[in-house]
């Protein structure tokens, strides 16, 4: 497994999981973990993002309360501890850190030898949230963000983006109440760069690999609308 270390704005050093593609210098992407931490789920997306030719970054965002920290490697089989100690990461984590991690994140991806200059950021649940912010203050060629959960925390703060905007909301999504998912196909969805997708009948997670809520149509859905956003806004090289 490759990691760099990153230095944080505000002192202090937490690593990454890196993922490499074939052919270099290639365009960076800043993955943003869910409630698990850098796991093997997350590790392996960066993975699949890497054949498709990205330079790809996954932080370790609880560094400051359990560094390293991997739960719920299997999100078929959760337990009852797992699930109990990522909640407890969950309401520990303080946002505007997180994204400053985010951003010394960016920083360093795009300054890497491997980078071609261009970088994007996609987060998941968690990560989805924390993307909108870190798009709003980070300068970045594209975000995307998956059920994004609070994110009316943000919606102020995401009319200022102007980079390409993605997301993805869970028709029936049971964390995020059907008010805040009209605010944010309103608010957000109205602005030039940005583009809300709802994705009917499905709940929150949908794109989660062996998750509960996993639905094979709607997460293929997303996946191709995300790696043809990407492509189009950060122009990888096809990986032989």
């Amino acid at each position: 497994m490759t990691e760099i270390t990153i230095t944080a704005k505000d002192g202090g050093k937490f690593t990454a999981y890196l993922a490499r593609p074939a052919s270099t210098p290639a365009p960076a992407l800043v993955l943003v973990q869910y409630i698990c931490g850098v796991n093997q789920v997350m590790r392996r997306i960066a993975d699949q993002f890497a054949a498709l030719g990205y330079l790809v970054a996954v932080p370790d965002l609880y560094w400051r309360q359990d560094p390293g920290v991997q739960l719920i490697q299997n999100p078929a089989s959760p337990t009852k501890e797992e699930m109990q100690r990522a909640l407890e990461l969950n309401d520990g984590l303080d946002d505007d850190l997180a994204v400053s991690d985010l951003t010394a994140t960016a920083e360093t991806l795009r300054g890497h030898a491997d980078c071609n200059g261009t970088l994007g950021a996609l987060g998941y649940c968690l990560g989805g949230r924390l993307v909108v912010p870190m798009a709003a203050r980070t300068p970045l060629d594209c975000a995307v963000s998956y059920y994004g959960v609070n994110l009316d925390t943000y919606l102020d703060e995401a009319e200022t983006i102007t980079a390409p905007l993605l997301m993805h909301v869970a028709g029936e999504d049971a964390m995020v109440p059907a008010p805040l998912r009209e605010a944010i196909q309103q608010r957000i969805g109205g602005l030039p760069n940005a583009s809300v997708t709802i994705h009917p009948g499905v709940n929150h997670a949908f794109a989660l690999p062996s998750g509960p809520n996993y639905n094979a149509e709607a997460a293929i859905r997303a996946n191709s609308e995300s790696h043809a956003f990407l492509a189009r806004h950060l122009s990888p090289v096809a990986q032989g």
